[in-house]
């Protein structure tokens, strides 16, 4: 089929780099198999094989690293170090993500501006004119005499999201009614031989069964605007994280993770009449590939002064949050837990939060705490999300944290061999701030919170309560489905990291305090 009468088309892309560029964990500067310094490698690699190829970015670009944290807090009046790279690269396009918005519309105004590319995004439009607000809905390019269409969408969940006056003047239409009428649109008046929609969001349902996998929020859509939307041949798809490719109603489909783990390929195969003949997608991952060294130096003025800044004191605890047992961390209150939570209720402006000690590694805070420090404590990149749980919710999960525990045969408190083997999950046991409870683990799993106040009374089983956790939490993550589909009241898209560093940064200053409001026992 790959013969002198058939036309080869490459489309790369990527999606949700996050600001990731050096291929290094910054919580202690280990090597990592990720980051756009090895995704450009990839790129030059397939570009030898066909330098006809068309490259687009997805979305969630200039947000997510201590790189870009550093910038944005020191030296947003220069040139973006995410734009820098792409307009190196030769990106044909990009689609606006929702993480874009995070430091205000200035700053996503900026980065455009510098682009040597077109930003897409059909359905985000200025409220006063309807129009686009990014100017572009989609671009038209001819590579080797075929018509090709690329069209921007961004998932419209945003507004749910968002600071109001990081989007002022911006309306999110729906993404799926917006996909059809330009799709429409295109077909008609375009008339391309390709048709791709580039769409900063991702699967509401299972690929294969149709089965949702989340709330049909409206959040995801790609599942419906392959079954409801005539005429598109690819769809590139991110906002999840998830590595896929697949086929949904003709539609060839993929989705690349994050921080640059993978660069996302997909091939069209025409005949001379320009009748696509075979659709291919593929994830190309980083794993001993090198990162390129021309990427790395343009990079490295902002990478060399982000290390510096990683390791300047922030603030001081007026006593230290070191950790020097994990197992005690999560049987009795512990005052870097309780700080983690007196953030998250300070920044969602409630009275009852949860969060959990993420692996065994977590060093706490020494009396000096710098950026690198949260990094190494806070390793994943949540944001917050605030749900509205009754009494029996609460409950339900404080049980469900009590599983974690076990006791061994010496008589003495273990971690349940369930959350060791086959992954540690360590990060699936929380402990709550705002409530008063205990539990017991010489009781049968279930029925091992013997404690459970709120205020100075018995909690309210019947009465709802907002809660703030993070995102994976919240969506059910751990088994925890007493939070699933339940009332989100909102959420807050910033990284934990950058609200923990806001929170020092401001007060100069923290207490390591303990209150003692839960505990542990099993004897």
């Amino acid at each position: 089929m790959d013969n002198d009468q058939s036309i080869k088309i490459n489309i790369l892309y990527t999606s949700d780099i996050h600001g990731s560029i050096y291929p290094i964990n910054y919580a202690n500067n280990e090597q990592v198999e990720w980051g756009l310094s090895k995704i450009a490698t990839k790129i030059k690699m397939e570009r030898a094989l066909d330098d006809h190829l068309l490259l687009i970015d997805n979305g969630d670009l200039i947000q997510g690293s201590p790189l870009t944290y550093h910038y944005v807090q020191f030296l947003k009046d220069k040139e973006h170090p995410m734009i820098r790279l792409l307009n190196h690269l030769s990106y044909d396009a990009a689609v606006i993500g929702n993480h874009e918005f995070n430091y205000g519309l200035d700053l996503l105004k900026q980065a455009v501006n510098e682009s040597n590319f077109p930003w897409l995004s059909a359905n985000i439009v200025d409220s006063k004119t309807d129009s686009p607000y990014f100017g572009k809905p989609y671009i038209i390019k001819e590579v080797k005499s075929v018509k090709i269409a690329i069209l921007g969408i961004t998932t419209h969940y945003i507004p749910y999201w968002e600071k109001p006056e990081n989007i002022q003047g911006i309306e999110f239409k729906d993404t799926l009614q917006e996909t059809k009428k330009w799709v429409s649109y295109i077909k008609e008046n375009e008339k391309p031989d390709v048709l791709i929609v580039s769409y900063h969001g991702g699967f509401e349902r299972d690929l294969e069964t149709g089965e949702p996998t989340e709330v049909l929020t409206g959040e995801n859509q790609g599942f419906a605007i392959c079954n409801e939307v005539e005429g598109i041949d690819v769809l590139l798809t991110g906002h999840q994280h998830r590595s896929l490719t697949g086929n949904i109603n003709g539609v060839e489909v993929i989705q690349v993770p994050f921080k640059g783990q993978a660069l996302g390929k997909a091939t069209l195969i025409l005949n001379k009449q320009k009748e696509i003949l075979k659709k291919n997608a593929k994830l190309l991952f980083m794993e001993e590939v090198e990162a390129d060294t021309q990427i790395l130096e343009l990079a490295s003025k902002n990478e060399n002064e982000t290390q510096k800044w990683l390791d300047t004191p922030i603030g001081i605890v007026d006593r230290d949050m070191l950790i020097t047992d994990p197992l005690r961390v999560r049987m009795q209150d512990n005052p870097l837990i309780e700080f983690i939570n007196n953030v998250q209720m300070d920044v969602a402006g409630v009275e009852i939060s949860n969060t959990a000690l993420f692996d065994n590694t977590s060093p706490g805070f020494r009396k000096q705490v710098t950026m690198r420090d949260i990094v190494a404590n806070y390793i994943y990149p949540n944001t917050l999300t605030v749900l509205r749980l009754s009494g029996h919710d609460i409950k339900a999960a404080l049980e469900q944290n009590a599983s974690y525990f076990t006791i061994d045969q010496a008589g003495e408190l273990a971690v349940n061999p369930s959350f060791i083997q086959p992954k540690p999950q360590h990060y699936n046991y929380d402990m709550w701030e705002g409530i008063d409870y205990i539990l017991d683990i010489s009781k049968p799993i279930g029925q091992r919170v013997t404690r459970l106040y709120f205020k100075g009374a018995p909690l309210d089983l019947d009465a709802t309560f907002d809660v703030v956790m993070n995102n994976y939490r919240a969506s059910g993550g751990g088994d925890y489905m007493m939070f699933k589909d339940k009332p989100v009241v909102k959420d807050i898209p910033m990284d934990m990291t950058e609200l923990i560093a806001n929170y020092i940064s401001k007060r100069k200053e923290i207490q390591a305090t303990v209150n003692h409001n839960w505990k542990v026992i099993w004897a």
